[in-house]
């Protein structure tokens, strides 16, 4: 069973969390947001309230997974879809696997994934095994200050690391690794063929703003955006800017599509 947390009314807009977060990663998006949009938010196989997988998941399979969730809470319609760097991933590939259901994607700190980069992909795999050795505690007291821009607060930085914190554990964020590490989306960007927005946060040290210029450079007509003072988690240091970025996209997009 795949946990879901809704609010709000107005086009619906499904958010896919990182490698290391859960539905509770979008809560600066509930808080704001809910007002104009209809906000869904999972928490991925095998993280945080969702069960694990009876097998292992590849991107395919997380695709599908969100696909199904977007059939069951909107139908044909589809919705908007923001992904978060592993979110983003799986964004990508819902797109270019069921192209219908996806009105828009918006793809935050996010990349073609760590398939393109041999070392990158080695690194992703080895975390599964560190995770293991150190526990979910120290795992995310380690990795979610580096999600952060340097003037974070201590007060975001503990929020991000009690969200991972609660959020991982085995055999699912090995799935997820694994997942990451498989996927090079860059020969297949082209074949995208619904509204993109690309947001990168100007001091990201982990997917780092080349990375996703890269990714919107490879998908036709995307539209690129820095979120300044913003580092890894955009979403949740720099609300107010994001989710305005967010917000507008979605409504041109739906004024467009209206218009056709």
């Amino acid at each position: 069973m795949t946990h879901v947390v809704e609010s709000g009314s107005g086009p619906a807009l499904l958010m896919l969390h990182g490698i290391g977060g859960s539905a509770d990663s979008f809560a600066p998006q509930f808080d704001e947001l809910a007002g104009s949009l209809r906000l869904l938010a999972w928490d991925a196989p095998g993280y945080g309230r969702s069960e694990d997988p009876g097998r292992p998941f590849d991107l395919d399979d997380y695709a599908d997974a969100a696909a199904d969730v977007i059939r069951d809470r909107c139908g044909d319609a589809g919705a908007h879809v923001l992904g978060m760097s592993w979110g983003g991933v799986i964004a990508t590939r819902l797109a270019l696997r069921h192209p219908g259901l996806v009105r828009s994607l918006l793809l935050g700190s996010s990349t073609v994934g760590s398939g393109a980069d041999g070392e990158a992909a080695d690194r992703m795999r080895a975390r599964a095994a560190t995770l293991e050795q150190q526990g979910a505690e120290a795992f995310a007291a380690e990795r979610a200050p580096r999600l952060l821009s340097g003037t974070a607060d201590d007060e975001l930085t503990a929020k991000a690391t009690a969200i991972m914190a609660s959020s991982i554990r085995l055999p699912g964020y090995g799935y997820a690794a694994e997942s990451m590490a498989a996927a090079d989306h860059t020969a297949d960007l082209p074949k995208i063929d619904v509204p993109t927005l690309v947001l990168s946060g100007d001091e990201d040290g982990v997917t780092g703003v080349p990375a996703s210029q890269v990714l919107a450079g490879g998908i036709p007509g995307a539209v690129f955006v820095t979120v300044r003072g913003a580092g890894h988690l955009a979403n949740q240091e720099r609300p107010e800017a994001f989710n305005a970025w967010v917000e507008s996209f979605i409504h041109i997009t739906e004024r467009l599509r209206n218009h056709l």
